[in-house]
C-alpha cells in the first residue's frame, strides 16, 4: 500500500470518529445522551432584576440539576430489572389517567355547576345539620379603637365610642386617621385568634376576665390606649351563628352539587358508550 493510500485511509478513519459524537443542535445549550436542553427551556427561570453573577449561578444550577436527572433516569432504565420497570410503568400510566380525568371532570364541573345558593337553601341546610356546626372556640362581636393616650380629643372620643350612634358617622370619618387601628362593626362575629391579633392586651390568661358580653374596657399599654366594647360572646362547643357559618354552608352545598354532577356525568358517559356500542362487556 503506497503512502498516498495510507494517508487517505487514516484521514477517513479520523473523520469517522465524529460519527460517534452527537452534533450540537441549533439553540441547544447542553446535552445528555440524546436529550438536549435548549435556550427556550431556561428563558423564564431568572427573575427580573437579578444581577449577572446571580443569573449565571441560577442557570448553571438549573443545567446541573437537569443533567443529573437525565443521567439518573438513564441509569435507572439500564439497571432496574424488568419487573420493577413494569411496575413503575403501570403506576405512571395510572397517574396519567387520574391526572387527565381529574382535569377533564373539573373543567366540566366548573362550566356546569350552579354556584348560586339562596338564603333559604342555606338556612334549610343549617337547620337540618345544626349538630355539625358547633364552635371550635369562643366567638366575639366587639368594636375597638387603639389610639395615643395623649390624643387631644380623647374625652370626646371616649364618650362617642361608648355611646355609639349612627349620627356620629361624620365624626368617625374625620378622626379615624388619628387612630393606630380600629374596628367599629360589632355586628360581625370574629374568633379569638383575630381578637388576639388585633388586641395584644388580650391573651388566653386574661381572656375570660376581659371578654364578657356588654363589658367596656379602657386599657393603657405604654403610650397606647385601647377602648373596647364587647357586644356579645359565644363560648366553645355552642351552636355557631348562622351569619358566621354562612360562607362554610355555601361551600358545602356547592361541593355537594359538584359531587352529584360528577356522579351524573360518569353515569351518562358510560350509558352513552353502551348505547353507541363503544363499551361492551364480553361474557
Amino acid at each position: 500500500m503506497n503512502k498516498a493510500v495510507l494517508i487517505l485511509f487514516f484521514s477517513s478513519l479520523l473523520c469517522s470518529c465524529n460519527w460517534f459524537k452527537e452534533e450540537q443542535k441549533p439553540d441547544s445549550i447542553a446535552r445528555v445522551g440524546k436529550n438536549y436542553l435548549y435556550k427556550t427551556d431556561i428563558q423564564n427561570i431568572v427573575p427580573k432584576g437579578t444581577s449577572k453573577e446571580d443569573s449565571i449561578i441560577i442557570i448553571t444550577s438549573f443545567i446541573d440539576r437537569w443533567a443529573t436527572q437525565k443521567l439518573l433516569i438513564e441509569a435507572a432504565e439500564r439497571n432496574l430489572d424488568d419487573k420493577k420497570k413494569k411496575e413503575y410503568s403501570s403506576l405512571i400510566n395510572q397517574y396519567k389517567i387520574d391526572l387527565y380525568t381529574k382535569a377533564y371532570i373539573e373543567e366540566i364541573v366548573k362550566r356546569s355547576v350552579d354556584t348560586l345558593v339562596t338564603n333559604e337553601e342555606l338556612k334549610k341546610y343549617f337547620s337540618e345539620n345544626k349538630e355539625n356546626f358547633k364552635t371550635n372556640g369562643n366567638l366575639v362581636r366587639l368594636r375597638y379603637i387603639n389610639l395615643s393616650k395623649d390624643n387631644p380629643k380623647l374625652q370626646t372620643i371616649k364618650d362617642k365610642f361608648f355611646n355609639f350612634s349612627k349620627k356620629d358617622a361624620k365624626f368617625w370619618d374625620t378622626n379615624s386617621l388619628q387612630f393606630k387601628s380600629f374596628a367599629f362593626n360589632d355586628s360581625i362575629w370574629v374568633d379569638m385568634g383575630q381578637v388576639y391579633d388585633k388586641l395584644p392586651i388580650v391573651n388566653p390568661d386574661n381572656r375570660d376576665e376581659l371578654i364578657q358580653p356588654g363589658k367596656k374596657l379602657q386599657i393603657l399599654d405604654k403610650d397606647d390606649l385601647y377602648l373596647v366594647k364587647i357586644n356579645n360572646v359565644i363560648a366553645k362547643n355552642q351552636l355557631s351563628p348562622f351569619e358566621y357559618i354562612k360562607p362554610t354552608l355555601k361551600e358545602i352545598i356547592v361541593n355537594k352539587r359538584k359531587l352529584e354532577l360528577i356522579k351524573k356525568f360518569e353515569k351518562e358517559i358510560t350509558e352513552d358508550a353502551i348505547k353507541n356500542k363503544n363499551y361492551e362487556i364480553y361474557k
